[in-house]
């Protein structure tokens, strides 16, 4: 939560990208993107870019949801899906996906979809 605006997280949607070494330590957080109320645009390539330019091994997503409303959309889904698997083909571990609101939470690992 400390990467994320508290006087914007409820009004914009953002996309971060947690960037970690072989030992899960934060070699640092890219903000990948700024969209509007209801999404923001993430393109696996820009991903998988910032992860090999800064020679991470790991990665966990990261976007709110202005709403409030912490369940992925079937997009959340699917982009998931899609990163897991060129992350795969580059040999990156992709350790979650988080859609995080002020009050909660919603982890792709927890809920077993990575």
């Amino acid at each position: 939560m400390k990467v994320y605006d508290p006087d914007t997280i409820e009004l914009k949607e953002y996309f971060k990208v947690i960037l970690l070494n072989q030992a899960n330590k934060v070699l640092g957080v890219h903000h990948l993107s700024t969209g509007g109320v209801d999404g923001t645009y993430c393109d696996v390539r820009n991903v998988l870019q910032v992860a090999l330019l800064t020679n991470a091994v790991g990665l966990i997503l990261s976007h709110n949801h202005p709403s409030g409303n912490t369940t992925p959309s079937v997009g959340d889904r699917k982009l998931t899906t899609a990163i897991k698997q060129a992350c795969d083909v580059m040999n990156l571990r992709l350790l979650d996906h988080l859609i995080v609101t002020p009050e909660s939470y919603y982890s792709f690992t927890d809920e077993g979809l990575i």
